[in-house]
């Protein structure tokens, strides 16, 4: 492939030349809600309270919501419909299930801006807490102004910003590590492949592996003292 030719599938990709997630940001918004078919179909059932683990967009327009939900909960969802569904069993009796519906103005603006969705809650009243992580500052203000235009009621609990220790690793190391933390790439299963973090972060899965490698080294180095 040509330089050319990789430039060209990098704008169709949306991927950008310039290096991404310089300073990136962690944010918890807590939003009023009632769009959210997750929140609508799993009151239907009679279930109020539930934390969301997980969201994916998709290319179709749809948002996969993968929620943790207790053994009670689950037998008050239909058969029917838990068939469609995929299920795992988790620690202290608790199960994660993939909803799929069409994003909601709020998941959609988070995944349209380049952000990761980290996880959520469901609050009261058809309330909800989002966590994600946003590139830079300009997308989390973005995001937040496409929100309130859209008359949604926004409340903002944290913003925090990436801050390099520079101790151990390079910048370039610990802003990718904690990102990879954050998002859930070291969780197990994970929540985000090396594929699709290296395309949010505009670098080849190949180059990611070896920031990975050189920097899980450093910190193997510092800790064994070699």
């Amino acid at each position: 492939m040509t330089a050319g030719n990789m430039r060209d599938n990098q704008k169709v990709l949306g991927i950008s030349m310039e290096p991404l997630w310089r300073e990136p940001y962690q944010v918890t918004i807590e939003v009023e809600n009632r769009q959210c078919r997750i929140l609508r179909m799993l009151d239907s059932y009679g279930i109020q309270q539930f934390k969301v683990t997980d969201i994916r967009g998709s290319s179709v327009g749809s948002a996969n919501h993968l929620v943790e939900l207790s053994p009670d909960q689950v037998e008050k969802i239909p058969r029917k419909r838990l068939q469609k569904m995929w299920k795992s069993a988790r620690p202290e009796g608790k199960t994660s299930v993939w909803f799929e519906s069409q994003g909601c103005d709020v998941c959609n603006t988070i995944l349209a801006h380049g952000s990761f969705p980290v996880s959520g809650k469901s609050l009261p009243t058809s309330t909800f807490a989002y966590s994600f992580i946003a590139p830079s500052f300009d997308a989390y203000k973005s995001i937040m102004s496409v929100l309130e235009n859209g008359n949604l009621k926004v409340k903002v609990l944290r913003v925090g910003k990436f801050e390099s220790k520079r101790e151990i690793l390079t910048e370039k190391q610990e802003r990718i590590f904690w990102l990879a933390l954050k998002v859930g790439f070291f969780d197990y299963p994970r929540k985000v492949d090396t594929i699709e973090l290296s395309r949010r972060l505009g670098i080849s899965p190949g180059t990611l592996s070896e920031i990975t490698r050189r920097g899980l080294r450093r910190l193997l180095e510092h800790y064994f003292g070699t």
